[in-house]
């Protein structure tokens, strides 16, 4: 566990230093990104994902409703909700310059509001690189199945 938070705190500083990746780890970094995004979810951690949200981010749920980045973020502190489970696989990165789209399928479990989910669908999370860093400016979700 100590070795993935060392891991995650590692992804989130080389951005910062405005340090070029090498050809080909880009997607590598926004896989782990989005694994890190999880993390956050599932340890209601409002602050790092603070730090991998646009200043303009825009979440579109599963039902349809949609969020800006100040409710998604209190969302997220939100004591009636938690996640136990938060995962994602089958993730595909598409580069566009600077832009990135990843797509992928998750699972998320827990409670929300007293009452049990078991979510599992497809995301689209809009990812662009500017000011030496990774910053998702879009997210959108949509169930396979209840």
């Amino acid at each position: 566990m100590k070795i993935t938070i060392l891991l995650c705190c590692a992804l989130l500083a080389v951005p910062a230093m405005g340090v070029e990746y090498p050809s080909g780890s880009r997607e590598a970094t926004l896989v782990a990104l989005e694994k890190m995004w999880n993390q956050a979810q599932i340890t209601r951690d409002s602050k790092a994902l603070a730090t991998l949200t646009g200043d303009k981010f825009i979440n579109t749920e599963w039902d349809g409703e949609v969020t800006e980045r100040a409710a998604f973020l209190r969302g997220i502190d939100d004591p009636l909700f938690a996640a136990t489970v938060m995962s994602v696989q089958d993730m595909r990165v598409d580069m566009y310059g600077d832009t990135a789209v990843v797509t992928g399928v998750y699972h998320t479990k827990g409670t929300s509001s007293g009452k049990p989910f078991d979510h599992v669908g497809r995301f689209t999370d809009t990812w662009i690189y500017s000011g030496g860093k990774w910053a998702c400016v879009a997210s959108h979700t949509s169930l396979l199945k209840k």
